[in-house]
């Protein structure tokens, strides 16, 4: 769906994140707001990640964007959108999934790995999506080979990236932005450290300038 590509211009990284408690959500997403990152997705890998996605809206500004991830059924979609999210993203795409999100005019970027996936879900109308597992299907040679046969779609890769590769995603014209896990890394304690964090996000940001 074409109105998810303002989604994704509206930050230069997305963070993908997965949140054990609604407390850490908010204390995290209130840090990558506050340095830059304004358009946030909260996977949907914990059974309290519906009611993240709910605090977090309602505790950042307006202008944030909390999108909700690994959407994978119909049901997922209807209860990500229950609990306020703005939109969404999935790692791949099924016609039962394309067709509710477009029957619920959600904003929505599907993940696709190969040209047959992108061509599909391109006849399906989506002209945003999600490049996963970037780094091992292919990287940014797969995606200047997809612009040249495809170049009305827009991409935003996931998956092994880095802040050191994000800015060579980047520079890529159909690239709208890079989604990434490696702004909030978990220490072996399974803590995420709030100013490693703030460092990790500021560094993503002043990258993409």
């Amino acid at each position: 769906m074409s109105d998810v590509v303002a989604v994704l211009k509206k930050s230069p990284v997305i963070p993908v994140l997965a949140f054990v408690n609604e407390e850490e959500a908010v204390n995290v997403c209130r840090v990558l707001f506050d340095e830059g990152l304004s358009v946030l997705e909260i996977t949907l890998r914990h059974p309290t990640a519906l009611a993240a996605i709910n605090t977090v809206k309602q505790d950042l500004p307006d202008d944030a964007c909390v999108g909700a991830g690994t959407v994978i059924t119909p049901d997922l979609a209807e209860a990500s959108i229950e609990a306020g999210a703005e939109f969404g993203v999935s790692p791949g795409l099924t016609p039962e999934l394309a067709a509710a999100v477009k029957r619920l005019n959600w904003p929505f970027l599907p993940g696709i790995a190969t040209l047959s996936e992108a061509m599909q879900a391109r006849e399906w109308g989506f002209e945003a999506l999600k490049f996963f597992p970037a780094n091992i299907s292919g990287g940014t040679g797969f995606l200047k080979a997809v612009g040249s046969v495809l170049p009305d779609l827009t991409f935003c890769p996931t998956g092994g990236i880095s802040v050191d590769t994000a800015p060579d995603y980047r520079a890529l014209p159909n690239v709208a932005t890079v989604g990434g896990s490696w702004i909030t890394p978990r220490s072996k304690g399974g803590d995420i450290d709030l100013g490693l964090v703030r460092e990790l996000a500021r560094t993503a940001v002043e990258s993409a300038l």
